[in-house]
């Protein structure tokens, strides 16, 4: 797994690429604790180069959103394959963590929220 960010209109922008396994959840969890540190209020996280999540990873980003709602973080993923996506949508994560398929319609869904 490689990422990248930045940072837009105060939301901060993850681009993920690779597999997030058990092998590289660590690294992200870790990029995520520092997010946590910061009490980022709007983190945007886009899947768009991610081909494969396992149990690990989805437990990462469960990890994220609990703890960044003690200082009402949001959190949104973008651009998830159709692999992916369905993934998500198997064990329902969709429920808690808000899915869109463009970073305008989870800027827009973040700015609402803030």
């Amino acid at each position: 797994m490689q990422w990248t960010e930045k940072e837009e209109n105060g939301i901060t922008i993850l681009n993920l690429t690779g597999e997030i396994d058990l092998q590289h959840s660590p690294e992200l969890r870790k990029v995520l604790q520092e997010k946590i540190k910061k009490s980022c209020r709007a983190l945007v996280i886009d899947f768009g180069g991610v081909e494969y999540i396992d149990s690990s990873g989805l437990a990462t980003l469960v990890e994220y959103r609990r703890d960044s709602r003690k200082y009402n973080g949001e959190i949104a993923l973008i651009s998830l394959s159709t692999r992916v996506r369905t993934i998500f949508d198997l064990v329902r994560l969709n429920e808690i963590i808000s899915i869109y398929p463009t970073l305008a319609e989870a800027t827009t869904a973040l700015q609402t929220k803030s």
